[in-house]
């Protein structure tokens, strides 16, 4: 008896015309925010409203919300708190837990927990590949290093600064996939958590942007990071087709016969 794939779209939280639609808008983002780097001084604007050029520093830079709130104590808050999402979808691998059973329920763990290791990760290898500099190495800022846009070649003698994008704001930017948690029947709800989770890792940034510790873009190319993988990872590891069901070949699916309260009469 063969088996055909009935497809079911309760089954998937993104059609393929809304993952077209996000990667467009992805798209765009992107080419935004490397003209904003690239073509503008967003970047040094903010960061020389933030630098005290009278005393030669960013006032901001061990102030405690910044330095030891924002950049220890949460950090380490949002990072356990990721720590027991992926320890929660581990257990639910090796040993399937009961409310993980419901529809969508386990698809939407394993996607906040790759998105919690995921967006730190890639985040962090990328940073660690890029030639750009925090706003306090900078000559402009006290420094001794050049600045130098997205793609530009480093000055002879110049070292790479590795801070390109913002990684602390990564701890806090894999949030965005709880937008799961209210996919694909309530969009509208969704949207909004998406754009709650944006803030608080914006947030986040700002912070260290207060600090000296990154510029505008940094933060904006980590956000538009965190966007691709969790809608990369929605697509990959939702079922592509539907629900499996065995279907004699040759065979039609016939609706069933309304319901009379008579019996049928027996054959002769």
């Amino acid at each position: 008896m063969p088996v055909y794939a009935i497809p079911d779209i309760r089954q998937r939280l993104l059609s393929n015309k809304a993952g077209v639609g996000i990667a467009m808008a992805l798209g765009m983002a992107a080419l935004l925010i490397f003209a904003l780097g690239r073509h503008t001084d967003i970047d040094l604007l903010l960061a020389d409203t933030m630098y005290d050029r009278a005393a030669g520093v960013f006032p901001w830079r061990e102030a405690w919300l910044a330095a030891t709130f924002n950049h220890r104590i949460l950090k380490l808050a949002l990072t356990v708190l990721a720590g027991c999402i992926i320890a929660a979808a581990i257990v639910d691998g090796f040993w399937p837990q009961a409310p993980f059973e419901r529809p969508l329920a386990r698809l939407r763990l394993r996607i906040v927990a790759w998105s919690a290791v995921l967006v730190p990760l890639a985040t962090s290898l990328l940073k660690q590949s890029s030639d750009a500099h925090c706003p306090w190495d900078l000559a402009r800022y006290g420094g001794v290093q050049p600045y130098t846009r997205l793609f530009e070649a480093l000055p002879a003698g110049a070292l790479p600064g590795h801070c390109l994008p913002a990684g602390h704001a990564s701890s806090a930017l894999w949030l965005v996939s709880l937008v799961v948690l209210w996919l694909p029947g309530q969009p509208g709800k969704a949207w909004r958590g998406a754009g709650a989770a944006l803030a608080v890792g914006c947030a986040v940034g700002w912070m260290q942007q207060l600090r000296g510790a990154h510029f505008l873009t940094h933060t904006l190319w980590s956000a538009w990071i965190a966007c691709a993988i969790v809608a990369a990872l929605v697509l990959l590891l939702q079922p592509s087709g539907g629900t499996r069901l065995r279907v004699p070949a040759g065979t039609r699916r016939r609706a069933p016969a309304p319901r009379t309260g008579r019996h049928p009469a027996a054959p002769s």
